[in-house]
């Protein structure tokens, strides 16, 4: 999962090809003013993203980011935020994925978009 992951608090509870699921929690990963900081919704969508990326890769192949981008379109204060992966594109050399993250009362908090090169690992 990586250290960043870790030390953020960030657990999976579902992880396939077609869907993955994480959790974080807010304490610990505010700005200065208590609200989420907008770059933590990026790490758990990128931890997400590239992880289901790296299933569908398989062996002998590595999956890693070339682009994200994040809408942040609500505030999460307190509790755990939690980002559903999905699939948008799974090909040989590229996959993409969205990741909707949301409050504790499912209200859509950020909309990341991640995609993936992929390439046999080197021998």
């Amino acid at each position: 999962m990586g250290a960043l992951a870790e030390k953020m608090g960030i657990v999976f509870t579902e992880f396939a090809i077609e869907r993955s699921v994480a959790t974080m929690p807010v304490e610990g990963n505010t700005q200065p003013v208590g609200l989420l900081h907008g770059g933590a919704y990026v790490v758990l969508g990128e931890s997400l993203g590239s992880m289901a990326a790296n299933l569908h890769a398989g062996p002998g192949r590595l999956a890693v980011g070339v682009d994200i981008n994040a809408t942040h379109t609500r505030s999460a204060t307190s509790g755990v935020v939690t980002g559903v992966c999905t699939p948008i594109h799974l090909g040989r050399s590229m996959a993409v994925h969205e990741i909707v993250v949301s409050d504790d009362q499912g209200r859509r908090c950020s909309t990341i978009r991640i995609t993936n090169m992929i390439r046999d690992l080197p021998a």
